[in-house]
């Protein structure tokens, strides 16, 4: 069935489901598992507050530890069910096409994925990334809600 399971991941709560579910399937069917995370790269124009209020030098090294964080607590949740685990954090403007482009270089054959991450008006400007993967993946995707 699946081999290899990319899961990409926020951090937000609704992500750390979709990455537990994921580890849990890996699990059952002997798959392994592939984390990513997507970081923004430092625009001066941008509707993200963490760009506005902090220098390109501060943003990234926040964006350094958030997804370090984000990260080892995913891979911790794939350590302890015994599954084989990678981690990659990824810089991209558009992260649906990262998602896409990490899928098809480590071969991934599905991907797991939250229904949605970011919230106000970040994800009214920048839309729903899992939507944006669903329509341009050629990768089977499973939603996790």
């Amino acid at each position: 069935m699946y081999s290899n399971i990319l899961i990409p991941t926020d951090g937000s709560e609704l992500a750390s489901k979709a990455v537990s579910h994921g580890v849990e399937l890996a699990k059952a069917i002997g798959a392994k598992v592939t984390i990513l995370t997507v970081t923004l790269p430092f625009r001066v124009f941008s509707a993200e507050a963490a760009m506005i209020e902090d220098t390109p030098d501060d943003y990234t090294t926040r964006l350094a530890e958030q997804a370090e964080k984000t990260l080892g607590e995913a891979s911790a949740v794939a350590v302890a069910a015994g599954v084989p685990v990678e981690t990659l954090q990824v810089e991209d403007d558009r992260p649906y096409q990262a998602i896409i482009d990490t899928a098809a270089s480590k071969g991934a054959d599905l991907i797991i994925m939250a229904s949605h991450g970011r919230k106000g008006i970040s994800a009214l400007i920048l839309g729903s990334e899992t939507s944006k993967v669903l329509t341009h993946c050629k990768v089977p995707v499973l939603v996790h809600r």
